[in-house]
């Protein structure tokens, strides 16, 4: 079977799994996910849950949120079941448990990344009032995040050793070539027929801002966990998350970045237009 049959199946058994509680929130049983992710003995499964739990709360987040204490009825035998220790795992704690898991496991690689974009569009849409913006609206949400990811993921390369204003632009050049199939910032640049002062990011529009938004969120959070240190292994880690996000919006069958269209207003007009900035063109 094609690597990329086997991760559609993977996906669609990730959200077979899915179960809603009484109001209507949606949660997976670690019990049902552990033997998915061929965790076989409880002990191991929970070792990495564990592991989850902190990286949940080094995150800043409520770990009963996403880690919710319960039990489950199994078979025993003979007509008999006995109740046994479960947890109740939102989207985000999955997510957090494939990505601590064993990689060498092709359902955790897989998982690695289709629960980080999966993760993302749930928030967006616990937000109700996200899915009646406007594109435009929806850029300028997205963007300013970004804005804001950037910041920490500056934060986490200077950590790494990316020192120098130039060393981040080469640091941020590998991400946008592992995420646009190779292509510089440069040459990005170059195909939205951009001037030399317009910057590429304000020139997306809400697909392809999410999509470098997964980029900067998950490299910040690779560079911290595996503690990545100097300035070539920083950068071969940017390029590495890129293409991985790359890979899973081809598995799911999207479209690749350097093919969406290049809006025709840029951020920077929208705000002007409304009334955010004096008026004045890119």
């Amino acid at each position: 079977m094609r690597k990329s049959s086997v991760s559609r199946q993977h996906h669609a058994t990730f959200e077979a799994l899915r179960q809603c509680d009484a109001a209507g929130n949606e949660f997976w049983s670690a019990r049902d996910l552990a033997p998915l992710l061929e965790y076989q003995d409880w002990r191991n499964f929970m070792q990495v849950a564990d592991k989850a739990r902190q990286a949940c709360e080094q995150s800043g987040q409520a770990v009963a949120d996403h880690f919710g204490e319960a039990t489950k009825m199994v078979s025993i035998g003979s007509n008999a079941q006995r109740k046994v220790p479960d947890i109740h795992l939102s989207r985000y704690a999955c997510y957090l448990i494939v990505q601590n898991g064993d990689p060498s496991k092709p359902v955790i690689a897989n998982g690695q990344t289709y629960f980080a974009i999966q993760t993302r569009r749930q928030e967006l849409a616990d937000d109700a009032a996200f899915g009646q913006l406007s594109e435009d609206e929806k850029r300028l949400a997205i963007r300013n995040e970004l804005a804001r990811h950037n910041k920490h993921l500056a934060a986490a390369a200077a950590d790494a050793g990316v020192e120098s204003g130039l060393d981040f632009a080469i640091f941020q050049d590998h991400g946008y070539r592992g995420l646009y199939g190779g292509l510089s910032a440069k040459a990005i640049h170059a195909q939205k027929g951009l001037k030399k002062n317009q910057k590429i990011l304000d020139h997306m529009g809400s697909t392809e801002l999410a999509a470098n938004l997964f980029r900067a969120t998950q490299t910040e959070e690779k560079l911290r966990r595996d503690a990545v240190k100097g300035k070539q292994e920083a950068n071969q880690t940017h390029f590495a998350v890129g293409r991985k996000v790359r890979e899973t919006i081809h598995d799911l069958g999207g479209t690749m970045p350097e093919n969406l269209p290049t809006p025709e207003q840029s951020i920077r007009q929208i705000e002007s237009a409304q009334g955010r900035l004096p008026k004045k063109d890119d």
